[in-house]
């Protein structure tokens, strides 16, 4: 696979401007209900739908493991990735608890888990047993790095073809904000010490470790910022190609898509840089409390709808937001206007 990227259309321009005329005629005084309006507006665009729908909405999890945890960058082990990923089928997670709240399709995907797992409740696609330790040598090689994008475009496809009509991308492996952190340094050139935080609550020295083993696999990397592919295989992650994947092919199917914090906002920036064309069809859902997200979201031009501090990953954050997309779409279909209503529609005088 040389081509990363499907062909993605361009938003639907007429349809958008048609509901954001119908809006004005909804029983409420004209741009009253303030970025929900301009919710409902995008998603008409994207979906070519005057009347969009969003349910039932798709969660993927991507897992995978990390070379880098040898060197000490998180509080928790790399054995913890496979043990999430258990929790996960076992339907114990935050995200589990989440995706059911909103009754979203979940799956969960190796794409390079290093350990065992269990043997039913996981779609095996693994593309290798984890990255290489990028401090020590690239992550992956391109190829590899194109295989796990195709995971994520296989991922959108089953998505799609399930007749779900948003896909939230989520993730889960242990040092992924190192790897993810990487990434968004080579491709921003923003210094280190603004990007990383605390990730699964490293603080003092080992957060100064941190930063300083990131900054030195830059150096030794060299990673060309013009190049996103090159740069996704030498500092980043499976699951995040993966990511990557499931963001372009879902767009070329016209599926809206929303977007969680910190390594996901990595995952669509490099993504972005991959197909532009992308970009319109991303929907920011929240704001992490990861220092480095505020550079991500600035490169993409991007406000996202919440901010609760959030930092777990799993796509919990974009599960949480997913309401709001609910509620824009039924402002639109159950909202009265003004004619059938009765209502005196004094604007118009």
């Amino acid at each position: 696979m040389n081509d990363p990227a499907p062909s993605i259309a361009a938003p639907d321009a007429a349809c958008a401007e048609r509901v954001g005329r119908y809006l004005d005629t909804l029983t409420k005084p004209p741009g009253s209900l303030g970025r929900l309006e301009d919710l409902a507006v995008t998603l008409a665009g994207l979906t070519g739908e005057d009347f969009p729908v969003v349910t039932p909405p798709a969660v993927v999890v991507f897992a995978a493991d990390h070379g880098v945890a040898e060197e000490g960058v998180s509080a928790f082990p790399q054995a913890v990735t496979a043990q999430m990923v258990a929790n996960f089928v076992a339907g114990g997670a935050a995200i589990n608890v989440f995706s059911r709240r909103i009754g979203a399709r979940l799956e969960v995907v190796d794409v390079g888990v290093a350990s065992e797992l269990p043997a039913h409740g996981i779609v095996r696609d693994r593309v290798r047993p984890g990255t290489a330790n990028l401090a020590r040598e690239g992550a992956m090689s391109r190829d590899e790095a194109l295989a796990a994008i195709a995971v994520g475009r296989r991922a959108a496809r089953r998505a799609q073809a399930a007749v779900c009509r948003c896909l939230i991308a989520g993730e889960m492996g242990i040092a992924n904000t190192t790897a993810s952190s990487a990434m968004l340094a080579a491709l921003t050139g923003a210094p280190v010490s603004e990007l990383v935080g605390a990730g699964t609550g490293v603080a003092g020295d080992t957060l100064a470790h941190k930063r300083a083993v990131i900054e030195a696999a830059l150096l030794e990397r060299a990673p060309d910022p013009d190049d996103p592919l090159g740069v996704l295989a030498r500092l980043g992650g499976l699951e995040i190609a993966a990511m990557v994947g499931a963001y372009l092919e879902a767009a070329a199917h016209r599926l809206p898509i929303l977007v969680d914090g910190f390594i996901a906002t990595v995952a669509a920036l490099t993504a972005c840089r991959l197909e532009p064309a992308l970009r319109p069809y991303l929907i920011f859902a929240h704001r992490s409390h990861e220092p480095g997200h505020r550079v991500a979201l600035e490169a993409l031009g991007a406000e996202p709808l919440l901010d609760l501090e959030l930092r777990l990953g799993e796509g919990s954050g974009a599960v949480l937001a997913f309401p709001l997309l609910e509620a824009a779409t039924a402002m639109l279909a159950e909202m009265a206007t003004f004619a059938t209503a009765g209502v005196d529609d004094r604007e118009a005088r």
